[in-house]
């Protein structure tokens, strides 16, 4: 695999990335009208089974080693009191994922998917994005690659989380810098602010996006306006991207990491999905610009990639129903 030395190494990855294998695709819609149903009787499973098929290449695949994988960073916008718990929370949350209490554990359990957590420099936040750029090149390729390489080669379904008090406030200056827009249309009560607190994060936002919107494709916007997190699962959702490893995108922090990459390389996101649409404020609309339709729909604004690991049984089920049901010819049944 390709190692990313420098930016331009990632934006040329992205931009070489083979796509899914026709044949393989090909293979898995034959396969899918022969099966034991009524032409499209599992309606958007169908769909969801022929599309990995041909990012697994394999007519007839199974999703055997999904990963989970949680980024946590801190942000110094917070300093501005843009969410309704302190810093510190994002290491003690570090502590309680390495110690299996969060959801984002007992989901990944549940879905049978590897589980693992990187701490990204948690000792030094990002700097405050409405006085400057959130990293420097450094840091910024630092975080990229941490992201990169915590992508097991061997997995088949990739889920990429993050935990940053703060960071729904980059997320948002991310979508409004990438998309524009009013900052009341992508800020949400984060991890519940009051009104007061939601005006506040208003500013803040435009105020980030107003200094570093245009300067630069998705990657220069992520790191003037990005946290560490946030850049490690675009490093990762791009990792998996030239591996040809089918990615459910989680929440509004995660799409705006994905969305970072899609306006960079205009095919980067064809590996994904999204898992669902969450509740905070903007995320429906950030799915519009992807052109991502959600498969679930629960009203969870948790983070951590929750909603995305609660999908992977969803997937689980498609691919289930495509490579073990029977053909007609197989199961002996007419097919009228």
């Amino acid at each position: 695999m390709t190692d990313i030395r420098t930016i331009d190494d990632l934006r040329a990855a992205l931009a070489g990335a083979p796509g899914p294998s026709e044949a393989a695709t090909r293979g898995a819609q034959a396969r899918n009208g022969q099966l034991t149903k009524p032409p499209g009787a599992l309606g958007r499973l169908e769909a969801l089974a022929i599309w990995y098929a041909g990012w697994r290449d394999d007519p007839r695949p199974s999703v055997t080693a999904p990963q989970v994988i949680v980024f946590a960073g801190n942000h110094g916008i917070t300093a501005r009191g843009v969410s309704a718990f302190p810093a510190a929370v994002t290491e003690q949350m570090v502590q309680n994922f390495q110690a299996g209490g969060a959801a984002i554990n007992q989901l990944a359990t549940l879905a049978g998917a590897r589980m693992d957590v990187h701490a990204l420099s948690l000792d030094t936040p990002t700097r405050d994005f409405t006085e400057g750029p959130a990293m420097d090149g450094p840091a910024f390729l630092a975080a990229l690659r941490a992201g990169w390489e915590a992508v097991d080669p061997a997995t088949d379904l990739l889920v990429v989380g993050e935990m940053g008090i703060g960071n729904t406030t980059s997320a948002a200056a991310l979508a409004q810098a990438l998309y524009g827009g009013a900052a009341a249309d992508w800020v949400g009560r984060g991890t519940g602010v009051d009104d007061a607190g939601l005006a506040l994060k208003s500013e803040v936002v435009a105020a980030g996006a107003a200094l570093h919107a245009g300067q630069g494709d998705g990657l220069e916007t992520l790191r003037r306006l990005g946290g560490r997190e946030i850049a490690a699962m675009a490093g990762a959702i791009a990792r998996a991207r030239v591996a040809g490893i089918p990615v459910i995108l989680d929440g509004f922090i995660c799409c705006a990491a994905a969305a970072c990459l899609a306006e960079t390389a205009p095919r980067a996101l064809d590996h994904c999905v999204a898992g669902h649409v969450s509740a905070e404020a903007g995320h429906a609309a950030l799915l519009d610009r992807l052109g991502k339709a959600p498969l679930l729909s629960l009203g969870m604004r948790l983070g951590e990639g929750s909603g995305a690991a609660l999908a992977i049984q969803v997937f689980k089920g498609a691919v289930a129903c495509h490579s073990g049901m029977a053909t007609f010819a197989e199961a002996g049944v007419s097919e009228g």
